[in-house]
């Protein structure tokens, strides 16, 4: 990985025209997903919908944790007409743009009284059309810029990110305090001709052939039997096995036994910080501020220090590549969450709560540029849109599933034990980071060794 020389050129990555456009990709991304949940659960229960019956509204999300499963089909799969036309990252982007807007707008058209199950199975559909917008849009962002710049580029995703969450969150509230439920939904439909208009703006990425990626896909037909293609089922699982096989293949045969402690760190990176994030607002509450004053911290400071972390974190790789940032990351995350347990203990202010939340978000914003950035280095250009889906959802799921004991924590032991738990979650991944910087270094010198 090529390094900027100074602090300068390092900043200046900013400049590059690909970072506005994955801003505006990161705003499309980021819209819809309040809209089929928070912001959907405020409009149902206005509406005078059941608890339970938006408790079941929840399961929306789990779209967005499966979206492995479809992924594959995004890699290889061209669109009739429309691949041809933008390209296969575009034409995917485009579709599942439009696939969103157009469920915003069915949404918008139904009845919370008498329609609810045409809502449930639109807010599906929006969900399963943004997953698949992530899947393009994480593949597009690897593929258009260098390794180096793919800090920057997070950093640049998480700004649009944010700013469509208050825009899906504060401003359909606004819109529909104004002029209903209903038309805030058919607002935020025509929100998402933002993503459309920058999807036909950007330019495709370069496509890049591999004969080692053929070979593989050749190697592992042969082994199954279906390499000669001879009727549609064997055809069918030739398909199967270049576009779902080859990818975890590939990834192992590149990173050898190693590979098994990237997936340890892929799964334990973000451990720390999503199993504090659980208790966070109810900590906040118990500590007696009321919910103005943690929305004010949380938007002003909360969204502010993300920001600044995430352009920190891009700067940082670019500067001085990816293991050493990621290491700055993981320690971060574990030591802020001990600045909440010190503010568990002594008398609590409003200026101490800011520079805590502050902290946390700063902390937080470098070490996802980062983390993104190092995932992103991790797929091959073969098979981007299936491997990253992949480390997403496992950078994810373990970590929600750590933080459903969060409550049990605090109610056994209390925040401040809770919180020194969160903290001594992350050090497994501080050592995993100092374990594979030592094993880069060596095979670094071993390489220099053998030229």
């Amino acid at each position: 990985m090529t390094r900027a020389a100074n602090w300068r050129d390092a900043c200046l990555v900013y400049a590059r025209p690909e970072m506005l456009g994955m801003a505006f990709l990161g705003f499309s991304a980021g819209l819809p997903f309040l809209l089929v949940f928070s912001t959907l659960s405020a409009w149902l229960r206005d509406e005078g919908a059941a608890l339970s019956v938006i408790g079941f509204f929840s399961w929306v999300g789990v779209t967005y944790s499966i979206k492995v499963f479809w992924a594959p089909v995004v890699d290889r799969l061209p669109l009739p007409w429309l691949t041809r036309l933008l390209g296969r990252r575009r034409a995917w982007m485009l579709l599942a743009q439009i696939g969103i807007a157009a469920g915003l707008i069915g949404m918008g058209g139904a009845d919370v009284h008498t329609q609810l199950p045409q809502i449930a199975a639109l807010a599906v559909w929006v969900a399963f059309c943004s997953s698949t917008q992530d899947v393009v849009v994480d593949a597009y962002r690897i593929e258009v810029v260098v390794p180096e710049y793919q800090g920057a580029m997070a950093a640049a995703y998480v700004l649009g990110y944010r700013i469509a969450l208050l825009v899906a969150g504060a401003g359909a509230f606004y819109v529909a305090d104004y002029f209903g439920w209903r038309a805030a939904y058919f607002v935020m439909a025509a929100c998402m001709g933002i993503g459309v208009l920058t999807t036909l703006l950007v330019r495709e990425p370069e496509r890049r052939q591999s004969e080692k990626i053929a070979h593989l896909e050749q190697s592992l037909e042969r082994a199954l039997g279906v390499d000669e293609r001879e009727n549609w089922g064997a055809r069918a699982l030739a398909w199967f096995s270049d576009a779902v096989l080859s990818p975890f293949v590939e990834f192992f045969r590149r990173n050898g036994k190693y590979g098994i402690l990237i997936l340890m760190l892929i799964a334990l990176y973000k451990m720390s910080d999503i199993t504090l994030g659980v208790m966070a607002n109810p900590f906040y509450l118990d500590l007696g501020f009321s919910k103005k004053e943690i929305a004010d911290v949380s938007k002003v400071f909360g969204f502010l220090m993300t920001i600044a972390g995430a352009a920190l974190g891009g700067v940082l790789v670019v500067r001085y590549g990816i293991m050493r940032p990621l290491l700055l990351g993981a320690v971060m995350i574990a030591l802020t969450n001990l600045l909440f347990a010190m503010l568990a203990v002594i008398k609590p202010s409003l200026i101490l709560l800011a520079a805590v939340v502050s902290a946390d978000n700063l902390s937080g914003g470098i070490a996802t540029s980062v983390f993104i950035a190092y995932l992103s280095g991790l797929t091959s250009a073969a098979y981007t849109a299936t491997q990253y889906a992949l480390f997403s959802s496992l950078m994810t799921l373990p970590a929600k599933l750590l933080g459903g004991f969060s409550g049990l924590v605090v109610d056994r032991y209390g925040y401040e034990v809770f919180f020194v738990y969160s903290a001594s979650v992350g050090l497994p991944a501080v050592v995993l980071v100092l374990i594979l910087i030592r094993l880069q270094t060596a095979m670094a010198r071993f390489q220099g060794q053998k030229q």
